[in-house]
């Protein structure tokens, strides 16, 4: 049984039948074959006429629409008046110009997905600019989770702790939750994005270097990192490499949509910087897979379940710095900004005040709360505390 991805139906809903290409994005795995489904039958319940025709080019008996051409007059020999499906067009030759060529004709509502960021962005930019928008798929929230569970899911507190070990990966709810079974499939998939959407697709020789940096973003999620510190530590362990090669390697994973690279951005100054950030997990449970659970790095386990929230809830997010002080996360979406701290526990008046003084520096009036797994803590001077199951699971937190 699959199971509605309402968060994104509610997003593509309006651009159904416009002439513009809805992009779907997101890393393999993440449901994204599923929901492009899911919104072919949106696309037949608001108008039953039209003739839908889907492409999974995962499938073997499409291989043979990899080219391009072949490919452009299988669809073209088949009218207008329809919906089309192209799923991970990253394989098809020349698909941008397949692509283009169908939007001038015009007739067909398209929608592809693809699980390459760069290439997509470039070749959207260069063959379809300003006829496109795009709807990047994430693993699944806290609340999907527990709606994937279904009948079988528990207290709140309980569901938290289970996704915080497992993740969101949605093929998760078709398997037994044991450890081992779930960490032999996330091993897999990171094993099919490397090879398929790292290595391979950016001619990578040093397989070994690129899984040591993947293994130290892994490690250090929550903690300021630079290229530089990347490659002293590689360095120290006898894996000499240049700064330039690691910057390449941060970005094939985020094109990989594995990583999430997260840029300082400084308050006072009113600008990016350039040289440090943090990498978040697009899944924290690929950590996990590699280490093990280790219950002393909770901290950054929630930074990035929070980071991953806003991004699913449509942020673009940064990490705050004002007058040395570091704010987790600067969130925009729109015209509304959040500031948000994340820690594990208010356990100690020396905590609560680590946390909640950058926000007091903070003079202007967009919300400022604390998250952390506290319940009912007291606000200070109008910033909020609030317990992170519930920030996960209330969209209007």
């Amino acid at each position: 049984m699959h199971y509605k991805r309402s968060l994104y139906l509610d997003r593509i809903r309006p651009f159904i039948g416009s002439p513009v290409v809805k992009v779907i994005t997101g890393m393999r795995r993440v449901g994204k074959s599923v929901f492009l489904g899911q919104v072919a039958d949106m696309v037949r319940s608001i108008n039953p006429e039209t003739k839908i025709l889907s492409i999974n080019m995962e499938l073997m008996e499409n291989r043979q629409y990899r080219d391009g051409i072949l490919l452009h007059s299988m669809i073209t020999d088949q009218g207008t008046g329809m919906a089309l499906f192209l799923d991970e067009v990253q394989d098809i030759t020349g698909w941008e110009e397949v692509v283009s060529s169908l939007l001038a004709r015009g007739g067909i509502d398209i929608y592809i997905t693809g699980s390459n960021a760069q290439m997509l962005s470039s070749e959207l930019a260069t063959k379809i600019a300003g006829r496109y928008v795009e709807f990047q798929i994430y693993p699944l929230g806290l609340s999907e989770f527990i709606e994937f569970r279904g009948n079988g899911a528990s207290s709140l507190e309980e569901e938290f702790r289970l996704y915080l070990r497992f993740g969101g990966m949605p093929a998760l709810h078709s398997m037994q939750l044991s450890w081992e079974v779930i960490c032999q499939y996330l091993q897999s998939v990171k094993d099919t994005v490397l090879l398929n959407d790292v290595i391979t697709r950016n001619s990578i020789r040093n397989i070994p270097l690129l899984e040591s940096v993947f293994a130290f973003l892994a490690d250090n999620i929550g903690s300021l990192f630079s290229a530089k510190r990347i490659a002293d530590y590689l360095g120290s362990l006898g894996r000499s490499t240049s700064v330039n090669t690691i910057i390449d390697f941060i970005r094939y994973l985020s094109d990989a949509f594995a990583f999430h690279h997260v840029r300082r951005y400084d308050l006072r100054g009113r600008k990016q910087l350039e040289y440090t950030g943090k990498a978040f997990l697009n899944d924290l449970s690929f950590r996990h897979a590699l280490f093990g659970y280790r219950e002393g790095d909770i901290s950054g386990f929630l930074e990035n379940i929070i980071y991953m929230e806003l991004r699913r809830r449509g942020y673009t997010v940064f990490i705050g710095q004002l007058d040395g002080k570091e704010i987790d996360f600067i969130s925009h979406r729109g015209d509304e900004t959040i500031y948000i701290q994340v820690t594990y526990l208010l356990a100690s008046e020396d905590t609560a005040k680590r946390e909640f003084s950058p926000l007091f520096s903070i003079k202007d009036n967009y919300p400022k709360m604390v998250l952390s797994m506290d319940r009912d803590f007291p606000s200070r001077k109008g910033i909020i505390q609030i317990y992170i199951p519930e920030f996960l699971t209330d969209t209007q937190s």
